[in-house]
């Protein structure tokens, strides 16, 4: 039986937009927006965070909407994406490499 090839991802939204390879703070959108996905690519040696916020300067603890585990993995989101109000800002911990799709 012929077998098709194997869809590594299905992305339902045509406006996502991938940002790959986040290895330093990194403000993947300065306005609001919608975090779809969450993968760290590079375990690191600390957990790093997602921020609501306009800029890397800006994050602090009080903004956090998510933690980067130190394990290789996709993060778990809620099916709708993850909503933040001002902006997102991706910080991978020591040694992390993080890929995120949002909109």
């Amino acid at each position: 039986m012929p077998q098709n090839p194997i869809a590594v991802s299905n992305v339902l939204n045509p406006k996502a937009k991938p940002v790959l390879n986040i290895t330093v703070a990194t403000v993947v959108k300065a306005t609001p927006g919608n975090l779809l996905s969450l993968t760290v690519v590079v375990a690191g040696s600390s957990t790093g965070t997602i921020n609501d916020c306009a800029t890397t300067g800006a994050a602090a603890a009080a903004n956090t909407v998510a933690v980067l585990p130190d394990s290789v993995g996709p993060v778990p989101l809620p099916a709708v994406g993850l909503a933040c109000a001002t902006g997102i800002v991706v910080t991978p911990g020591t040694g992390q490499t993080i890929a995120v799709t949002y909109q």
